[in-house]
């Protein structure tokens, strides 16, 4: 099948080269502009950029596909390509319905929820956040509504206790690779039913925001424990900034104050209702991210010391 791909980060690459390893024949690549990063803001492409240029891809980068001299050139590139189906994973720009009706069979999207709920931009972290005990991958046809097109394949994996949005992410990334083959081969087959999504049941994850990744210790044990594993949580100790990305939840009560350090030897914190967290993974400022172990020893910490 004739394709053009678009998205931008690392969760697309593996859907791109399992198309590519599937036989497809991707025309071009269209991804977000490179950013400039580091302290001499160099550009850096993304990262399917990459991946498309190791393939020998075309690679087209407009500001915009829904408006300006970018959208009208990116349009008439679309129709010379003619492309078969439009494949989308996390691409960053809504299509216009000038886009989205070109193909013969349509755009495609992968996204990782199990539609419809967690329409959005950060549906991975979110189900990590809320403690669902499942997330999965929705390959759906694409309409004008923000994720709200007929769905083809859906796909659900379970969500282990103390499994991280980065690794959710990655196994999520594998499993739309492997459905959007499946996908391709059933439109041109003819043999996938597009089922309308129950918009009542619906919910939506918006973008992440840095404030949501502070540890508030008046909260529980168990919903700290859910923003670190979504987010990486940070708290300030001695005046500077920690960061926390791996912790575990431990049983027992304590009748000390929320955001005291109960245990020293441990890196256990008392958090609200008296529950209790230990750090198991952590970076201070202006050092390198490493286990507990390792940074308690190179650090004292006394009993009733406060975070926060």
């Amino acid at each position: 099948m004739k394709l053009v791909f678009m998205g931008t980060p690392h969760f697309a690459v593996p859907a791109l080269q399992a198309l590519c390893r599937a036989g497809h024949d991707v025309a071009a690549v269209f991804t977000q502009p490179d950013k400039p990063s580091g302290r001499k803001m160099k550009l850096i492409p993304t990262p399917v950029k990459q991946a498309a240029t190791e393939q020998g891809i075309t690679v087209y980068q407009p500001l915009s596909l829904r408006k300006g001299e970018d959208a009208a050139a990116s349009l008439e590139t679309l129709r010379k390509i003619a492309p078969d189906c439009i494949v989308v994973a996390a691409y960053g720009q809504i299509l216009p319905k000038e886009i989205l009706d070109l193909p013969k069979y349509g755009c495609v999207n992968i996204h990782a929820s199990l539609l419809p709920k967690y329409r959005g931009a950060a549906p991975i972290q979110y189900a990590v956040l809320n403690g669902e005990t499942e997330s999965g991958v929705t390959v759906m046809q694409m309409a004008e509504g923000l994720d709200t097109g007929d769905m083809l394949l859906q796909r659900a994996v379970p969500i282990t206790e103390n499994e991280t949005a980065d690794e959710l992410h990655d196994a999520l990334a594998e499993l739309g690779a492997q459905m959007i083959c499946e996908a391709m081969e059933g439109l041109a087959a003819g043999t996938l039913t597009a089922v309308p999504q129950d918009d009542a049941l619906s919910s939506y994850a918006s973008r992440i925001t840095k404030e949501m990744s502070a540890l508030d210790f008046t909260r529980s044990a168990s919903e700290l424990h859910r923003v670190i594993c979504a987010l990486t949580g940070f708290t300030q100790m001695d005046g500077k900034r920690l960061k926390v990305y791996r912790a575990a939840v431990c049983p027992g009560k304590t009748d000390a104050q929320p955001g005291e350090i109960t245990d020293p030897e441990h890196f256990t914190v008392a958090c609200g209702d008296g529950t209790l967290l230990t750090f198991t993974e952590v970076q201070a400022e202006g050092s390198k991210r490493m286990q507990t172990s390792e940074f308690l020893r190179g650090r004292r910490l006394t009993r009733g010391q406060r975070l926060g």
